[in-house]
């Protein structure tokens, strides 16, 4: 049997989506036909047909076809980005994030690896869904693996916490020097100020009146 490197639940939920995509993919295939036998019932009544006409019927066919094709891959691609909802949904209950390498839906041998897996599943053993099988709810871990995984979120959180413990007490301190800095910039400029000054008074000459003059002199010669 084919396998896909998936454990045999998720090996299951691929198989389901096959399933789900096969009868899709049949029912267009089938309204493609129709498009076909619909042309063949009205259009080639005649025995013959000019080239115009031929033309104008291949034209006609085209255009339906056309939309019926890309009616269906457009549908193909809103479907898969619901299937991604689902998953990554799924993912950010249990705070995981997913990423998907999109190269990969291009890997010929992964492709061919799909190819045999489905052929293996659908056509040569020509399974059939059994409904007895009860369709499990989402869980994604088993239940030691969840206590493991609130173990580390318990622990990341108290980490984060610890952060922002750690986060709040340095910007407290970067506050305190911040003011304190502020305080010794002002202390300085008032230092500056009252040296300033002191330099203005020791430069201005100093002026004796006359009255105090003479009695200065006298003072000096009765010394």
């Amino acid at each position: 049997m084919a396998e896909l490197g998936l454990n045999e639940h998720h090996q299951n939920e691929v198989v389901n989506y096959m399933r789900f995509a096969r009868s899709k993919r049949g029912l267009r295939l089938k309204t493609v036909d129709s498009c076909f036998q619909d042309l063949k019932d009205s259009r080639l009544v005649e025995e013959t047909f000019t080239i115009d006409e031929v033309s104008d019927i291949l034209d006609g066919l085209q255009t339906v076809v056309h939309s019926e094709v890309e009616s269906e891959l457009i549908n193909t691609a809103y479907t898969n980005v619901l299937l991604l909802r689902q998953i990554f949904s799924q993912a950010e209950k249990w705070y995981l994030k997913l990423q998907t390498d999109i190269s990969e839906l291009e890997n010929r041998n992964l492709l061919e690896q799909v190819a045999e897996f489905e052929k293996a599943e659908f056509v040569s053993s020509n399974k059939k869904p059994n409904p007895e099988q009860v369709k499990p709810k989402l869980t994604p871990l088993h239940e030691g693996a969840s206590d493991l995984l609130h173990k580390e979120i318990a622990r990341l959180q108290e980490e984060n916490e610890k952060l922002k413990s750690r986060l709040k007490t340095v910007e407290v301190q970067a506050t305190s020097a911040l003011d304190e800095k502020s305080k010794l910039e002002r202390a300085l400029r008032d230092l500056q100020i009252i040296q300033d000054q002191k330099v203005k008074l020791c430069s201005r000459p100093i002026r004796v009146l006359p009255f105090h003059r003479k009695k200065l002199m006298c003072i000096l010669v009765l010394k």
